[in-house]
């Protein structure tokens, strides 16, 4: 791979990588490993508003992470590749081991 293929696929995963920033779009990406959800049910299941809620989804469909669809009145949403979830879990092991070596306990992570 060349460096400037290397700087791309770098920047890339940085802009991807915003996605796991921050703890809402963490637990939005957590509730959609089940699959496909409304804007209606995910609010439910947060219990924040359904502009939160739709504003961290356009950032995650902005980066590419989840795809959109609608029926109706519902606009559904789903995860646009299933490795986001592996990537999701390998940093939240990463973390578990981070803190039980540091002598916290965890419990069902």
């Amino acid at each position: 791979m060349n460096t400037k293929n290397v700087k791309e696929l770098c920047k890339m995963h940085a802009e991807i990588c915003t996605v796991f920033s921050n703890p809402t779009r963490l637990e939005i990406l957590n509730l959609l490993r089940e699959g496909e959800m409304s804007v209606t049910e995910l609010i439910e299941k947060t219990r924040l508003s359904q502009a939160n809620i739709s504003q961290h989804l356009s950032i995650m469909k902005a980066k590419g992470i989840v795809a959109s669809s609608r029926d109706g009145k519902n606009i559904y949403y789903k995860l646009t590749n299933p490795k986001i979830i592996k990537a999701f879990d390998i940093i939240r092991d990463v973390l578990a081991e981070r803190l039980r070596e540091n002598g916290k306990i965890i419990k069902n992570l």
